[in-house]
């Protein structure tokens, strides 16, 4: 892979009229622009990130989440092209390049979870399972759709997954002139296909990262095949898509610890006494253990500089400015992960995330450990996820059984025909587009695919509201 081709500024549809003069932004920069005004990065500030249902405001949404990670991926693509510059790391790169990495990775940022449902990963997981239990049982012209359906149908629905719906939404779903969505830049939509697979190419046990999740559904086959010829990645990541998936791990990781400790599921005292776990410890190589307690002896030294200052609340004092220090330990980590890499990532080649083999490794396990354990198999955690799950099979059950029989010669009950009247205009103008001249089969899938976009586009607050009314509940 070469940047020349990686960086590509042009768009699915390619603008009728020449650029004014007086505009000087570059075309990743209209792309920031797109994304910041549009309905679709709005919402994301009423979608959970980790506590479903949260009524905090100081608790992260997947808004506040995003600006994050868009923050920390800018800072990562700035450090990581410096270096490829300063030790020329490759000749074809130029300071312009420089520029263009860092506003892609700012807008990848921005829109890496704008397709997630409502309720956080738990959605996710929510429509998973009720598609295994429902599809086997449901049936299209006295065939149980589990059967009706290909495959590659069946297993996206079964794997369903965010990042997936993302690219569907900003190239299909988010109407601004056409049926192209945002028509964002090649290079940005290819930095958000984490999983360069369809769901047919998932495999866990593989070792590639790129093979855990999918990256594209088998409605969006076209789009995916054109944004990889477009920038020549031919089936491997990206490369700026490491950069982006390190700046989401960066910023999960240490606010689910500063959410966390604010909620009161862990204290600063347990955070270090869980951190200096002599079980965790033993298994470090000396080196490796040495960064480590370097962190944990800064968080011991944070909470006691507070207690002497008399500072009110000394333990969310000195966890949140901890947390400050541990980002950019982390963006030193994968910066050196990035580089260290350069040949494999240029290649294809790699297959682990940009902290495998660094400093940061260690610690940043751990905290993913520690936030699971403390925080998401806690009881207050599965109360509010049973409450999210309760809302979304409601609302799948529903709108499903509605769509199967959907623009067919089946009569739809006089309740199905008002459920269809509530989904967008938009989603069922976007299904009547793709759905021309497809087989029946095709069209039955992208009639589920129609449910599935209109529930993932949906808020928090919207989701619940909707159950509510749809149940009679003042």
């Amino acid at each position: 892979m070469n940047w020349s081709t990686l960086l590509c500024p042009e768009r699915i549809r390619s603008s009728a009229k020449p650029a004014s003069s007086a505009d000087l932004r570059t075309e990743f920069e209209k792309d920031y622009h797109r994304i910041i005004g549009s309905a679709s990065f709005r919402r994301l500030q009423d979608k959970t990130q980790v506590f479903p249902l949260d009524k905090s405001d100081f608790i992260r949404t997947r808004l506040t989440h995003s600006l994050e990670v868009s923050s920390l991926a800018r800072s990562l693509g700035q450090n990581i092209s410096q270096y490829i510059l300063q030790n020329r790391l490759d000749p074809d790169f130029t300071r312009q390049m420089q520029s263009d990495v860092c506003s892609i990775v700012q807008c990848a940022g921005l829109i890496h979870d704008i397709g997630n449902p409502p309720f956080g990963h738990f959605g996710e997981t929510t429509i998973q399972d009720w598609f295994r239990q429902n599809l086997p049982v449901l049936t299209f012209e006295n065939t149980p759709i589990s059967e009706y359906l290909s495959p590659q149908m069946i297993n996206d629905f079964y794997h369903f997954e965010g990042n997936a719906q993302a690219l569907r939404l900003v190239t299909r779903l988010h109407f601004l002139i056409d049926e192209n969505g945002m028509n964002l830049t090649y290079a940005l939509l290819n930095t958000i296909i984490k999983y360069p697979v369809s769901s047919m190419g998932i495999n866990k046990k593989s070792g590639n990262i790129k093979e855990k999740k999918m990256g594209y559904f088998y409605a969006d086959r076209d789009i995916f095949e054109k944004i990889q010829t477009a920038t020549g990645t031919n089936g491997c990541r990206h490369p700026l898509c490491y950069i982006l998936e390190a700046a989401d791990d960066i910023a999960y990781l240490t606010a689910d610890i500063e959410d966390a400790c604010k909620k009161g599921f862990i204290t600063c005292s347990q955070l270090i006494s869980d951190l200096r776990s002599e079980e965790v410890l033993c298994r470090m190589l000396p080196e490796e253990q040495k960064y480590y307690l370097d962190r944990v002896e800064d968080l011991q030294n944070r909470y006691q500089k507070a207690l002497a200052r008399n500072i009110f609340d000394p333990e969310n004092y000195a966890v949140s400015n901890w947390i400050i220090r541990v980002q950019a330990f982390f963006i030193d980590c994968a910066t050196y992960g990035f580089t260290k890499n350069y040949n494999a990532i240029m290649d294809g080649t790699y297959k682990y995330d940009l902290f495998a083999g660094t400093h940061g490794q260690a610690l940043h396990d751990r905290l993913g450990k520690i936030a699971y354990q403390r925080v998401f198999i806690s009881q207050p955690i599965f109360k509010l996820e049973i409450a999210a799950a309760t809302v979304l099979e409601f609302l799948l059950d529903k709108f499903t059984a509605a769509a199967i029989h959907y623009d067919t010669d089946h009569p739809l009950t006089d309740v199905q025909k008002k459920l269809m009247t509530l989904i967008s205009e938009n989603y069922k103008a976007v299904y009547r587009r793709q759905s021309e001249g497809k087989s029946p089969q095709e069209k039955l899938y992208l009639r589920l695919m129609l449910v599935t976009d209109y529930v993932c586009g949906m808020t928090d607050s919207y989701a619940r509201r909707l159950y509510q009314e749809m149940n009679g509940i003042d």
